[in-house]
């Protein structure tokens, strides 16, 4: 194992948490804004716009991408700093989720929630940037940043995707990322080595035949049993043929077959999504699925349209980069504030950047001591704001630290 960088100046820990004590107030009445006024994804104009007048007014020179999103470097290339960059991600869009907070800044939007945190993730970047660039001016910053303020998460195809298209991570050689997690204690952060979240993958199964009377089964092909075949059968295929250590998960969340009891239906489909936690077995559940799902429903007599739409890759956090982050948690907030976090099902589209460089994703506790625990993508969820600017000490660390440590030179990183 490598070793975890040591944080060599405490003194740089206690500056950031100075900033971040000024900036604090301002940056919880923006995340209260944000979280007022949440855009779905790709239609974050607002949200841009609010970060880059936010980075203009410090000084700094933000880069809109194309549609929504934006990007700010920190650090110039005339110091001699411009061959090395750190990545700080943070995600801008919300969820078609209803707020029944009964917060005084739910909401203004019928239907539309930052039910993710997302809002959150936005401010904590955006705090780092400032605090960033407070140290920068003052020449204690050892290496540039970049901070990306990613749109779309929440929808496949990502904004991650589109991001890199656009160049966010050249010249990058590390990436970070935080996500709230309402289930740990504020004050308190997850981190894991290797795989924390899954693919995320979307099976359909389309079948259909003549149709006819639910008395007469032999004479059509009989859709809704068919449907119930593939439904169990599956499943346990993939149990099958896939390593199960690789976490593979297959959970339908949809069937629609018939309307009566006494008609077979021509037609129905089944819908669901297709987890995994490693990625080799993700790049070949693609394959069992097609080779599977014909030899299912051959004996049935149907006509079958199979539909298998590729996600997002696991997130994969690397060993270095979690030691750093995790240094940096432990600099800024506490000895005790790092706990090894579980592996989740779910998906992020953070996975992206960390195939194309090393870093990682910690989860944020944004859970009130003794209060409620919710899931996240709940309309009435409720984050502790004093983790925003926990977020920003640790995101500012993290990018000091990075940038003092070992250049981890990669396809995006300048040689």
């Amino acid at each position: 194992m490598r070793p975890a960088p040591a944080p060599a100046d405490s003194a740089i820990a206690r500056r950031i948490t100075a900033l971040v004590s000024e900036l604090e107030p301002e940056l919880v009445t923006l995340r209260r804004q944000l979280h007022a006024h949440p855009e779905l994804a790709r239609m974050e104009h607002r949200t841009t716009d609010v970060v880059a007048d936010r980075l203009r007014a410090a000084g700094l020179e933000p880069r809109l991408l194309e549609g929504t999103g934006l990007y700010v470097n920190i650090g110039a290339d005339p110091r001699g700093r411009g061959r090395r960059r750190i990545g700080l991600r943070g995600d801008l869009d919300a969820l078609p989720v209803p707020e029944r907070s009964g917060l005084h800044f739910a909401s203004q939007r019928d239907g539309v929630a930052h039910a993710c945190g997302h809002d959150i993730h936005t401010t904590a970047v955006l705090g780092a940037a400032l605090v960033l660039k407070k140290l920068d001016d003052a020449g204690e910053l050892p290496a540039g940043v970049r901070c990306i303020f990613q749109p779309a998460e929440e929808v496949q195809p990502g904004g991650a995707e589109t991001s890199i298209e656009q160049g966010v991570l050249d010249g990058v050689e590390q990436i970070y990322a935080l996500h709230c997690d309402p289930k740990v204690d504020v004050g308190s952060l997850g981190s894991r080595i290797g795989p924390i979240t899954a693919a995320s993958d979307t099976v359909t199964i389309t079948v259909s035949a003549e149709g006819g009377h639910t008395s007469r089964p032999h004479l059509t092909g009989d859709v809704v049993f068919a449907l119930g075949q593939v439904i169990t059968a599956l499943p346990s295929v993939l149990g099958r043929r896939l390593d199960p250590r690789a976490g593979v998960n297959l959970t339908w969340g949809a069937v629609h077959a018939g309307r009566v009891a006494n008609a077979i239906p021509a037609s129905g489909s089944v819908t669901g999504t297709l987890r995994c936690l490693d990625g080799r077995a993700w790049q070949r559940a693609a394959k069992v699925v097609q080779e599977s799902v014909p030899q299912i429903l051959a004996p049935y007599g149907l006509d079958v349209d199979l539909s298998y739409v590729r996600g997002i890759p696991p997130v994969v956090n690397e060993e270095r980069s979690v030691r750093t982050i995790d240094a940096a948690v432990k600099d800024v907030i506490g000895p005790d504030a790092v706990i090894l976090t579980e592996q989740s099902l779910g998906g992020e589209d953070f996975a992206w950047y960390l195939t194309k460089v090393p870093g990682a994703l910690v989860r944020l506790g944004t859970r009130t001591p003794g209060g409620i625990s919710y899931d996240l993508h709940r309309g009435d969820i409720v984050f502790d704001e004093r983790a925003i600017g926990i977020g920003v000490r640790v995101l500012a660390r993290t990018a000091v630290l990075a940038g003092e440590g070992p250049h981890t030179p990669g396809p995006n990183a300048p040689a």
